[in-house]
């Protein structure tokens, strides 16, 4: 097994023991809200703490390979997830719908799994329109398939997660 198989890897496990074993992780979220504005900032108090933690991680690495990073693409980077907070998820949910995300539409969000596998296939789509400045939504937008240059380095910083 290769380093870059065996860093997803441990990412993979990582992630699976943070969706069982939710408060684990406290958000750092004064570096958070020092850079939100407005309506930005009841978006991100929303995501689940989990989300939040997650989200400034990929803040700060932005900002560690991309020092000039604009404002707007911080912020898409706080957030990337917020959408999920429609419709949170449950621990076994959270597993599920990362091992598989079939193609569900939209609307109208249901319960259940059905409802967990769109918030996992569309919550960009859910954060952006909460969204009001156009550049953060827009890289929002870009989530699952980035098209920008500003895009393409948020999604970087994502994956590396």
């Amino acid at each position: 097994m290769g380093r870059a198989s065996l860093g997803r890897l441990k990412g993979r496990l990582s992630r699976l023991l943070r969706a069982l074993f939710p408060g684990q992780e406290m958000p750092e979220d004064a570096f958070a809200l020092a850079f939100l504005q407005g309506e930005e900032r009841a978006l991100y108090l929303a995501m689940d703490p989990r989300d939040r933690a997650h989200a400034v991680r990929v803040a700060k690495r932005l900002l560690a390979t991309h020092p000039e990073a604009p404002d707007f693409a911080v912020r898409a980077a706080l957030l990337h997830d917020a959408g999920k907070a429609l419709r949170p998820y449950r621990p076994l949910e959270r597993v599920l719908t990362g091992l598989y995300a079939p193609p569900v539409p939209p609307y109208p969000l249901r319960r259940g799994l059905w409802g967990a596998f769109q918030v996992r296939r569309h919550h960009p789509l859910y954060a952006a329109e909460r969204i009001q400045d156009p550049e953060v939504r827009a890289l929002v937008l870009e989530h699952h398939a980035p098209k920008s240059l500003w895009g393409q380095r948020l999604h970087q910083a994502d994956q590396e997660e």
